[in-house]
Formats: C-alpha cells, structure tokens, sequence
C-alpha cells in the first residue's frame, strides 16, 4: 500500500486542518512530517510499529481501548470526524462517538492546525517507560493575550471510559494561566473522576494521580506560555 493513499483528505496549506483517512494504519501517521506534536507523542512509546502497523485509525475511535492516550489527545485537541450517513457525509465532534452516543461509518479524522496561543502538555505514570500508562492526562490550552481562550483536558484510566475530557478545564476560561489556577482545576479534576480500583493501581491511587497529572500537564502548557513570550 503506497504512502500517498494517506495523504490529507482537506489540504493543509489550504483548509487549516489535518486530516488522514480512516482506514489509515496509525504508522502511516506517526510517519507523515506534517503530523501535530501531541499526537506524535501520544502513538509513540506505549504502541509498537506492529500494533500500529495493523490498526486504522477509524478502529481506534469506535474502540478507544486500543489506544486510550492517542484517543485522549485527540479529545484534548477537539478532532472531529467525518460520518457517512444516509444524507451524505457529515462532519461531527469525536466526543460523542467516543461515547457512543452517535453513530455512522467514520471515512476521515480531522484536527485544526495549532494556533500561536495553543498550548499542550501531557503527563502520565505507568510502572515502566515502556507500559500503558495507569493513568494519563492531555491538556490542551489556547491562550488569547494574558487569558485563556479554550481549555480542555482529557484523561485515561479514572472512569469507566478510557479516555474522557474533564469539566473541570472549563473552570481556566476567561483567566489567567496560573499556578493558583492550574491547582484548583487539579482538584476539581481529583473529585469530578470516578476510578475503579485494579492490580496497577486503587481507586484512591487513581483518583490523586488524576489531580496530580492534570497539574502537571497544565504546568507544561504555562512553561511553553512562557518560553514563548
């Protein structure tokens, strides 16, 4: 299968957005140059060149357990997908097919090409470098000035979902990017998630990482803030 069948399905340099088809195995993306960071980083690491090799990524949005972090960055990112339905394709959020709560055969994924005020950071623990995180967290911050635009943080490993954005980010909009700030959205994130306890790590266990990674994430979105004025 050639490369150039993976090619964006809306022209960066024109639309704005990347975008790749569905039936796109996950290495073909980690292997095109114009692919965002966060999603680079999100299918390195944790997924092997033969689990990338033979999984599209249409099969990874209809079922998030097979790459929760590269979900989860998506969510972060605010991708949409294109749907074809009885009407025609349709462009709609990820989240609610991550959520089974819409349906339709998905033909492309899109993301909108980072902004100047777009910020990202991720954070995560696993018992090795080399293991699927036990739990996760990818933020996403899109800053206008001095104020925080658009926050979304999404999370792997405390819900019953295996990746889920938080509320909690929506608690940053219309302020200052700020320690003071970044704490108390970790701990809104801390009670708004609903872990369930395993061998890797105890509900209790899961819960503090869920404050602690949120934190971290969003202390790297305010360091590239900074390094960037």
């Amino acid at each position: 299968m050639k490369d150039d069948q993976f090619l964006s399905v809306n022209p960066v340099s024109t639309a704005g957005v990347w975008s790749v088809d569905a039936d796109a195995p996950l290495q073909s993306v980690l292997d095109r140059p114009d692919t965002p960071p966060l999603l680079r980083q999100a299918l390195t690491g944790v997924l092997s060149w033969q689990t990338r090799n033979r999984t599209p990524v249409g099969r990874t949005l209809t079922s998030p357990r097979l790459a929760p972090q590269w979900v989860a960055a998506l969510l972060a990112l605010e991708a949409t997908v294109t749907v074809e339905g009885d009407e025609g394709p349709a462009d709609v959020p990820l989240e609610p097919l991550v959520e089974r709560k819409a349906q339709g055969a998905v033909s492309a994924l899109h993301v909108s090409l980072a902004g100047p005020g777009q910020r990202w950071g991720e954070a995560r623990v696993a018992r090795t470098p080399a293991d699927e995180p036990i739990v996760a967290a990818v933020a996403v911050v899109e800053m206008g000035g001095d104020v925080v635009r658009q926050a979304r943080v999404a999370l792997t490993g405390v819900w019953s979902e295996p990746a889920r954005l938080a509320e909690a980010s929506d608690r940053l909009v219309g302020g200052p990017l700020d320690q003071p700030s970044i704490r108390a959205v970790a701990g809104a994130v801390e009670g708004e998630v609903a872990p369930e306890g395993d061998f890797l790590g105890s509900e209790e266990y899961r819960r503090a990482m869920a404050g602690v990674l949120t934190r971290r994430a969003l202390e790297e979105c305010l360091r590239q803030e900074v390094d960037n004025e």
